[in-house]
């Protein structure tokens, strides 16, 4: 039952995202109230198949690499529905709904992969681990996308450029805010997630554990994350600064993900 819902989800997400690229183009409040109907409809049937999972996998939790996808893309969408209801703006879907859908499809293509973990290592700070630093991901990701719909905006207005996707996109400010907000949102998950993580690498591996390259190279993301928001509320940049650094910032974070494949200790458990 839990690959049924996931397929469900995947379905009703992929409809969402048809009728949020219409969107942009067409201001019919139909293809927006469809959008909305079918992200709702998706994240619950998501959330319906992420805890029968839990409930009935004997594996380790979210040990998976799509686990943990299929997590991530439910917390997009989330986050994707939690700024449209803030915002009533349907731009972030441009990029989330895809993201989401394909996280999903990769995820039920390799449903409940067999893994196993330490049992000296409780699961609820796998979980812990696990689901604040896909917390700070989906943020940071969401972030990351507003610096780029706030790059295009300000292209557009400089070029005085009128009608079609320009005209559906809100204004600097609300662009600037959206990203904003998503740092702030997202930097204690992901601080909180390290740390959690740090409890689980000392008892399996000890202080070895942190000379790892995956480890170093979160390390490394969550300074350049610190040195984002501190940019922000300190020196106070805004705008194309902060839509830059935030690129940065997303950049580093998708080196931390890759490097599960250099790591000898930290890696998904995949079929």
């Amino acid at each position: 039952m839990p690959l049924f819902w996931l397929r469900v989800a995947l379905t009703l997400y992929g409809v969402g995202l048809l009728c949020a690229v219409a969107a942009l183009w067409d201001s019919r409040r139909r293809l927006t109230s469809v959008m909305r109907f079918t992200a709702g409809a998706g994240i619950v049937f998501h959330f319906v198949s992420l805890t029968e999972t839990a409930m009935l996998s004997e594996t380790a939790p979210l040990s998976s690499l799509h686990q943990v996808e299929s997590l991530l893309a439910f917390l997009l969408m989330a986050f994707f529905f939690v700024i449209y209801w803030r915002y009533q703006t349907v731009s972030p879907g441009i990029a989330v709904f895809p993201l989401s859908f394909l996280l999903t499809l990769s995820a039920q293509s390799a449903f409940m992969a067999e893994s196993g973990t330490a049992p000296q290592v409780s699961s609820s700070w796998i979980y812990m681990h696990v689901g604040l630093i896909m917390l700070g991901y989906s943020a940071l990701i969401v972030s990351f996308f507003a610096s780029i719909l706030y790059l295009i905006q300000e292209k557009n207005l400089k070029a005085k450029t009128v009608g079609g996707f320009s005209s559906r996109l809100p204004a600097l400010a609300t662009i600037d805010e959206i990203g904003y907000r998503c740092l702030v949102f997202g930097f204690p998950f992901m601080t909180f997630g390290l740390i959690a993580g740090s409890v689980v690498a000392e008892a399996r591996y000890g202080a070895a554990y942190f000379r790892d390259p995956k480890i170093l190279f979160s390390i490394a993301m969550w300074v350049l994350y610190t040195v984002l928001l501190y940019a922000r509320w300190s020196a106070g940049w805004r705008g194309r600064r902060a839509a830059y650094m935030a690129a940065f910032a997303f950049g580093a974070a998708l080196i931390a993900w890759a490097a599960n494949g250099l790591s000898s200790m930290h890696r998904f458990i995949t079929p």
